[in-house]
């Protein structure tokens, strides 16, 4: 199974990094995570200069796609040529949002009535989308989930892990990056996260 961390220029290294960093700890299990460009390079919100693993369309084949977020997500969703390259299909993909990722996700028509996690930075822009957006820091509905807040991404990690290949691998990886002395709660912490995101609104 693979993953398509799509990450734009002007990027936050904790969204697509940590994502990825955790996601890419269950390979030997068969799901792999890429970072995802459209372009051959990219530069984070703090210079940090990457270059793409995967080219955008990529998107298309992927079984999950996660969104990362940025300062320059404003402007990805006003091009409507780079929009076009956004190729998602909810009905056989997973696909997640990292905070103004839900910008894209709005443009593209996925949220419908969905209520949404974003971070506070951008929660007025996703608002004026027409999407509620939730105090919460991870929210998924069937195969869409949001998270807010950059270390949230973790628990956007642990949603594709867990809807990929079960609850115990979920639990494996974030014993593994928890940091020490903090191990189960940690892990208890995430799996209630997600499982509290998906539970909302029921």
């Amino acid at each position: 199974m693979q993953v398509a961390v799509v990450t734009f220029d002007g990027f936050n290294e904790l969204d697509s990094f940590i994502a990825s960093a955790l996601i890419n700890r269950c390979r030997k299990d068969g799901l792999e995570a890429f970072i995802t460009t459209p372009t051959p390079q990219v530069t984070s919100m703090n210079g940090v200069e990457v270059t793409g693993q995967r080219p955008l369309e990529f998107m298309a084949e992927a079984d999950v796609v996660l969104i990362g977020s940025g300062v320059k997500t404003r402007d990805v969703v006003a091009d409507d040529q780079l929009v076009s390259r956004l190729t998602l299909d909810p009905t056989r993909q997973l696909i997640g949002s990292q905070c103004s990722g839900a910008l894209v996700l709005a443009r593209l028509g996925l949220l419908g009535t969905m209520p949404a996690s974003t971070d506070r930075t951008s929660r007025p822009f996703v608002e004026a989308c027409g999407v509620t957006v939730l105090d919460a820091p991870f929210h998924a509905e069937g195969n869409i989930a949001t998270a807010g807040g950059c270390l949230a991404s973790q628990y956007l990690a642990t949603w594709v892990i867990t809807r990929t290949l079960g609850e115990e691998a979920a639990r494996a990886v974030l014993d593994y990056v928890a940091p020490v002395g903090e191990n189960q709660e940690t892990v208890e912490r995430a799996l209630h996260t997600v499982r509290s995101g998906e539970a909302a609104l029921r």
